[in-house]
């Protein structure tokens, strides 16, 4: 059953089609993985998952209803039903770890203290809650930022270029704590320009110039780590 749904999306930038028409189902609980060479579009394709952006032309459904346009509305529907992992991190260097992790929870009226130790505990940084960002290494980082996006339960976790600032096996540490997500229900859906990252997923989607190329099922790779 599709969670969020791309219909016949276009996005512009001056003279530049950025996407052409994609139609997407993602569908719940899956770990969808986007993929393609640079300017292909896939930063820009999560963006309007994501909520981040609105298209030229089409639009996004969520469990089957219209996304509107007003930007108000969409930062509430982020806020309800997503979490971001980005590459920087996006990490508040004036925060320490914990002030970060329950941030957006903070911004919904609620915040979560508990939920944030026992988040951070899960990912093996429950022993850096007090530190500030720049003490803390790149997988460090990506834990926290991690614990951010999962703070307010959120249905689709949005990950662009998660791994692109880390080492090649802290970054697989970060695919498997994506991986077991997804296995326990989490809809994740990851952009990345790094092949090897394919194996996690249970979909591939291919794009190129705009559109999508193909979209490839692929062999579910066993998490390591699992998130409670």
């Amino acid at each position: 059953m599709a969670i969020l749904s791309i219909k016949k999306v276009w996005k512009e930038y001056k003279f530049v089609n950025a996407l052409r028409g994609v139609d997407l189902d993602i569908n719940e609980g899956e770990f969808l993985f986007i993929i393609g060479p640079s300017g292909s579009g896939k930063s820009t394709l999560l963006h309007i998952a994501g909520l981040l952006d609105a298209p030229t032309r089409g639009h996004v459904e969520i469990n089957g209803k219209l996304v509107p346009r007003d930007e108000d509305l969409r930062a509430k529907l982020r806020l309800k039903f997503m979490g971001f992992v980005f590459q920087d991190f996006g990490l508040m260097s004036s925060l320490n770890a914990f002030e970060n992790i329950v941030l957006p929870s903070a911004f919904s009226g609620k915040p979560r203290r508990e939920r944030a130790r026992r988040i951070a505990e899960e990912l093996g940084i429950g022993n850096r809650l007090t530190h500030y960002i720049g003490q803390l290494s790149g997988g460090e980082k990506q834990r926290v930022a991690i614990a951010r996006a999962l703070i307010n339960d959120p249905k689709l976790i949005m990950a662009d270029e998660p791994t692109g600032n880390l080492d090649s096996r802290t970054g697989l540490k970060v695919m498997e704590i994506l991986r077991g997500l997804a296995k326990q229900g989490k809809t994740v859906v990851v952009v990345s320009h790094n092949p090897e990252h394919i194996k996690f997923a249970d979909r591939v989607v291919h794009l190129r110039d705009g559109k999508i190329e193909k979209i490839q099922k692929v062999r579910i790779a066993k998490p390591k780590n699992s998130i409670k």
